[in-house]
Formats: structure tokens, sequence, C-alpha cells
């Protein structure tokens, strides 16, 4: 079997280390690992297949001989290093928000979209965790009965944000219970025993970024601008885990039943939906795996042709690492 040199950018991050173990768990055919970080993790040592590994400084010249870079080092570094990378005849999987809405750029989801890697022209975009995990559930729904609409409310863990908001929600947590504050840093408001209606940056319509990004990029995976998205994207004091409640309205009536028995046979989605027995996912049993988990399948009573569920992945891997590496191994298949 081929190995390949693999890059990973932004190597000393919580997505970065993660992607490391992912390509390890999952047996991705590396010759050769180049940690890449900034000079703040000069120093630093990454462990893969039981061998440590100096961090290097990211450098335009980083990327000689790199067969796949995966970046994930924030939307400036990857608008000035991906079109290096490209230019020493790597294949870029960037997991920022930079390319995801760029024409030329194919935005992925295996299970749902992997015939779109064939146009790529060196770059290939990871798409944002919370966007990831429902258009695997809407996909084998909308292929049976052509989706409408979706209203998503998503309960989004502070992973997303980095290893700093994770520090946050531990100190803060300990500071709260032992009956004090802590000012937030990380965070617009403080994060423990709380809840913050806010993930990134406020645009005029009043929608977030984050918002905006589970709408556009939903419509380009699925490859059909008609289906209307709506999302109320919230911060939640959950460590590692995305939850979402997802309405869906198609055009043909589709029963529970039906969605179920779909969703099943959907590759990487696993249904946990017996709620009289206190069976739904929930993001502290699922964390540390790999699938996207599905529960609370109802029929909205409120509309027609409407289907209500709940949605639960760990946003560090089919949200970021696990479909970056996927798509590394898609293109090697």
């Amino acid at each position: 079997m081929k190995k390949y040199t693999v890059a990973v950018v932004g190597a000393t991050g919580v997505v970065g280390r993660e992607i490391i173990s992912t390509l390890e768990q999952r047996k991705f055919p590396v010759c050769k690992l180049v940690p890449l970080a900034s000079e703040r993790s000069l120093g630093q040592y990454v462990t893969f297949n039981g061998e440590s590994i100096a961090v290097q400084v990211l450098t335009a010249d980083s990327f000689e001989n790199v067969d796949f870079a995966l970046f994930s080092a924030g939307g400036s570094i990857s608008e000035k290093f991906v079109p290096e990378a490209v230019k020493h005849g790597a294949v870029c999987i960037d997991n920022t928000s930079h390319f995801r809405m760029h024409p030329d750029v194919p935005l992925v989801v295996p299970e749902v979209n992997a015939h779109a890697l064939k146009r790529h022209q060196g770059i290939i975009a990871n798409p944002n965790c919370s966007t990831a995990q429902m258009v695997m559930v809407l996909k084998p729904i909308h292929d049976a009965a052509t989706i409408k609409r979706v209203v998503v409310s998503t309960y989004q863990s502070v992973s997303g944000a980095g290893k700093e908001a994770m520090s946050e929600l531990e100190q803060q947590s300990r500071v709260n219970l032992a009956g004090s504050s802590a000012e937030p840093e990380v965070f617009k408001k403080s994060i423990s025993f709380n809840l913050i209606p806010q993930i990134d940056s406020f645009t005029e319509n009043g929608y977030t970024k984050e918002e905006l990004k589970m709408i556009n990029e939903t419509q380009k995976i699925l490859e059909d601008s008609s289906i209307k998205v709506t999302a109320t994207c919230v911060r939640v004091p959950v460590f590692v885990g995305h939850s979402e409640s997802i309405n869906i309205q198609t055009e043909r009536k589709i029963t529970a039943d039906e969605v179920r028995d779909l969703l099943s046979k959907f590759p990487n989605v696993e249904v946990m939906d017996d709620p009289a027995n206190g069976v739904y996912p929930t993001p502290k049993e699922i964390a540390g795996t790999d699938p996207t988990y599905v529960g609370r399948i109802r029929e909205d009573l409120s509309i027609e042709n409407g289907i209500e569920l709940w949605c639960v992945a760990d946003n560090l891997r089919k949200g970021a690492a696990l479909n970056a590496v996927q798509i590394a191994e898609a293109l090697i298949a």
C-alpha cells in the first residue's frame, strides 16, 4: 500500500490533536507526519504511532513533498498558507470557513456528497461542525421525500471554540461552585451553568455568522438552494459534543417509522430512539465516538409533512477531525 506524507496545520490545537489521533486510530497510510503550528508551539511534541514528533513552525516552505495538508488553525492562516501548500503539490483539506463557500472549492461530507471531490483543484473544504452532523441526517430524508424547510436549534459544546474555551468552562465552574464569580474572557457571558445564544459575531440581519454558515453550507452540500433553512445556535456548558433539535418539512408525507428506517440504513448514522425506556443520545455518552446519533424521531403535530428529531455528534470528530480524514481516505480510494 502506498503511504503518504501528511502535514497537520494547527497540530497543537484541540482539533489538530484530534486529527493526529484519528489518523492513528483509522490506520491512515502515513509514511511521515509533519506537525505544524505557530512559533508559540515551538518546543512542543505530538505523539503518533508511539513516536514523539517535534512540532515545526509553519512557513511557506513547510509543504515540500507533502501529499496531504490538513488545516485547522484559523481562517487567516488558511488564507495565507493553503495556496502555498497547493503550489507545492499538496492536496489541502481545510477545516476553517475561509474556502467553504468558494464556488470552485468542494464542501464535502463523504457519506453525503463524495462525488464533489472529483472537481477539486487542490483544495477541499470541511464544513462547519454543526452543519456536518445535520446533513448526515437530512441527506436520506431529502432523497426520499424532498425537504422544503429546516428549522434547527443547536446546543454546541465549548470545545468548538478551542482549548481556551474548555479551560474557561472548567475554571468558571470551580469558582462558581466555591461561591464566587469569574469574569468571562473567551465568551461574551459566563458559560458555566449558563446558555449563550451567540456563536460567532452578529450580522446586520440579526443572524450570527455561525447560523448563516449552517444555512449556506447545507444548501451547498445538498446541492439544492431551494431548501429553506433557519438556525439558532447556542453555546452550552458541555465540554464535547454538539446537539441539535431539527424540524424538517418535506414535500411528500413521510412517517416517523420511515425516517427511522432510512436513517438506520445510512452510513455512520446510528438511531437511538426508544424514549419510553430512556434511549436517546446525549453528548456525554457519545463523546469520543464517530457516528452521528439520532433520537426523539416523531411527526410534527403542528404542520403537514413535518418531522422532528434530535441529533448528537462529537464535534471534534465528525464535525472536524474525522470528516477531514474521511475526505483524505475518499481521495485515496
